[in-house]
């Protein structure tokens, strides 16, 4: 099984490559209906894990806690993924596709529902760890799920249809659910996620396919995959990249809220997410001849934005500037990282490579969420950006170091 991560606010994709019936021709058409299905899974899974941080800080009220212990919501969701995607998708791999896709759809309804109606905040935490187990079932389902719907010319393209999901949650699921938190409620704005998720499993079990899983294959060989040359300098600029954006993502809402700009935090997301759905387009377009180009871009300008937030976030325009920088740089890194992984593992080492990744992806976004709630109460709001600044330092030295493996001048040729 290959491993493929991809998505936009925070997590990756571990896939499998599949056969697909002998016969199928280039003008097959996509199964657009179950492919988007699929797409509507993504956007839950991508929204469920960002949504608080554009909510943090009413559900800190309800909940009786700090923003900085309400923003480890997104932590905890985060670990949940880190600590079981990898033994939780080899445990599962022999089950039918569809019986363990509407199974993880049912986790997110479980959980969002709970989230909703608590007042205690380990109940909270509790619901929140069992959405990112839910996640870390659905990352290693989906986009291997999509591949297996469509003829081996429209692969890709099946893969892009329901991957879109990700950029949709990142540029209008949030400040969506953000603005239905602000005039009504915040737990309003959950519930509204488990009536989606039930209508989508409804939707599964009446458009998309069944498919066999997977016969028992061999692990992946991780220590193996950390002596191919490329493959360290890929999972750390993921781990310290991940870490930085994480780290201001999850503590958003509470940043803004001490510029005086609480009541314009779905604005500013919109404004991130418009710009990341850009970088996304510009990244898939441009991908195959300038990898390397593009980390180092989208490295400096996530460094720009932070700097423009440490020193000019006193005037609201550059706020907005900062959001336009932040999601062009943000947008395409995932497809950038997942690329890389793939590309320094080769034909034997990309599956440990790229299933490390996905685990140190979302164990950066735990520690983001730690590390800024540290910051937020020892030094407040206006050292995040600092520390995200100090942290894109060695993110873009590696990059541009590793032009040799990792992150080559020119790609390997497949």
């Amino acid at each position: 099984m290959s491993t493929t991560p991809d998505t936009a606010a925070g997590s990756p994709v571990r896939t499998g490559t599949e056969a697909t019936p002998a016969g199928a021709g280039e003008r097959q058409k996509l199964p657009m209906f179950a492919l988007l299905a699929l797409a509507t899974a993504v956007f839950i899974t991508s929204l469920t894990e960002t949504l608080p941080a554009g909510l943090l800080p009413a559900m800190s009220d309800d909940l009786h806690v700090s923003e900085s212990a309400t923003g480890q919501t997104v932590t905890i969701y985060a670990l949940g993924t880190a600590l079981t995607a990898i033994p939780l998708t080899a445990a599962t791999a022999g089950w039918r596709r569809k019986r363990l896709l509407l199974t993880s759809m049912a986790g997110f309804a479980v959980a969002n529902t709970v989230t909703a109606l608590s007042s205690v905040y380990g109940l909270t935490m509790v619901a929140r760890f069992v959405a990112g187990v839910a996640a870390g079932l659905a990352w290693a389902l989906l986009a291997g799920y999509a591949r297996r719907l469509a003829p081996v010319p429209l692969q890709g393209r099946a893969i892009a249809v329901a991957m879109a999901g990700i950029p949709v949650a990142l540029s209008l699921g949030v400040p969506a659910g953000t603005f239905l938190g602000k005039v009504t409620d915040w737990r309003v704005a959950f519930l509204a996620m488990t009536a989606l998720t039930v209508v989508l499993l409804a939707w599964i079990a009446a458009a998309v396919p069944d498919h066999p899983g997977q016969e028992r294959g061999e692990r992946p060989k991780m220590l193996h995959a950390l002596r191919v040359p490329g493959v360290v300098p890929v999972l750390f600029v993921t781990l310290v990249f991940v870490l930085a954006h994480t780290i201001i993502y999850a503590y958003i809402a509470t940043f803004l809220d001490d510029l005086g700009m609480g009541g314009n935090t779905d604005l500013v997301l919109l404004v991130f997410g418009a710009a990341s759905l850009a970088s996304i387009w510009i990244v898939g377009a441009q991908i195959h001849h300038r990898l390397r180009v593009l980390t180092i871009a989208s490295s400096l300008l996530v460094a720009v934005s932070a700097a423009v937030l440490a020193v000019l976030a006193d005037q609201t325009a550059f706020v907005y500037l900062a959001a336009v920088l932040w999601g062009l740089g943000w947008g395409g890194v995932p497809t950038l990282l997942q690329t890389a992984a793939g590309d320094a593992g080769g034909e034997k080492a990309a599956d440990a490579a790229q299933a490390m990744l996905v685990t140190l992806w979302n164990v950066a976004m735990a520690g983001g969420g730690v590390i800024g709630g540290v910051l937020l109460d020892l030094n407040g709001s206006d050292s995040l950006p600092w520390s995200v600044l100090l942290l894109m330092l060695p993110v873009i030295a590696v990059v541009v170091l590793a032009r040799g493996h990792g992150f080559p001048a020119k790609r390997p040729v497949a």
